[in-house]
């Protein structure tokens, strides 16, 4: 599934292409997602300048005068810079076309993502105005809004760490890794954490994912970016899905437990 980096890192293919152009034409050709592609989208949208291309949590939003196009990736979709009159494949559900001559096609074989529409404040809709703050900003997010929020809680630590209330985008890969970097176990119980050994979680939880940003976010299965490019995170991943692989700090195979129904990875050393 699409996390912060990969939608981060679509954002960043995407804009400069986009910012700035005019949509054409709206083609769906199957708008079952998983809210139906509203009916309107096409009229709404045409001739309309895309002001900017933001990402709220794993949100991308573009942004026009009359209104936000809300988009959401799902378990398999990726938006992709194409050729406007270039064939369309069987999962290539929705283009918009601009008036470069290039399209942005979302393809989804699942059909988890969605495109929503807004005419008010995009922050402000339903599906994103109760997630909790970015993880790249150090104002809102720091040791001691994670202490203070965690106080008096028996949830599992990564658990608390991937709850998009507490913190959004820390998702099952790269909070695996960011315990690991800072030395916490994942079954740990959150309010039992002290204020430094949080400030040490959110160093790095910054640091991982700015490296997976760097990196083009983590291809396992079927993330592309905008060009269609594949994510090399998963190159510089130390504990996820490495069960009995040596431990690249102490050399302990690394062990695999479910919390949530996740598989967590991590070192019985290192980690405490």
């Amino acid at each position: 599934m699409p996390e912060l980096p990969e939608v981060e890192t679509t954002r960043r293919g995407i804009e400069p292409h986009v910012a700035g152009r005019c949509v054409t034409a709206v083609q769906v050709r199957d708008g079952r997602l998983r809210w139906p592609v509203p009916a309107e989208l096409g009229e709404v949208l045409r001739g309309q300048r895309i002001e900017a291309v933001q990402r709220r949590a794993k949100y991308l939003l573009l942004r026009t005068q009359a209104g936000t196009l809300i988009v959401h990736l799902g378990m398999s979709g990726s938006l992709r810079l194409v050729a406007a009159d270039s064939a369309a494949g069987r999962h290539d559900h929705v283009d918009i076309v601009l008036d470069s001559g290039i399209a942005l096609r979302l393809r989804d074989p699942r059909r988890f993502g969605a495109l929503l529409w807004t005419c008010g404040e995009p922050f402000e809709h339903a599906r994103l105005r109760d997630l909790g703050p970015e993880p790249l900003d150090a104002e809102q997010f720091n040791g001691n809004y994670l202490y203070a929020r965690s106080r008096g809680r028996r949830q599992a630590l990564k658990n608390f760490l991937m709850d998009a209330h507490t913190v959004v985008g820390v998702g099952n890969i790269y909070a695996s890794e960011a315990l690991h970097a800072a030395g916490l176990r994942p079954s740990l119980a959150a309010g039992r954490v002290s204020r430094l050994r949080y400030e040490r979680l959110v160093a790095s939880v910054r640091e991982v994912l700015q490296r997976a940003i760097a990196a083009g976010g983590t291809t396992l299965r079927d993330f592309v970016d905008g060009d269609g490019q594949p994510g090399y995170f998963a190159q510089q991943l130390r504990v996820y899905g490495r069960t009995h692989q040596p431990c690249p700090v102490c050399g302990t195979p690394i062990r695999q437990l479910r919390l949530g129904q996740r598989s967590s990875f991590y070192c019985p050393r290192c980690q405490k």
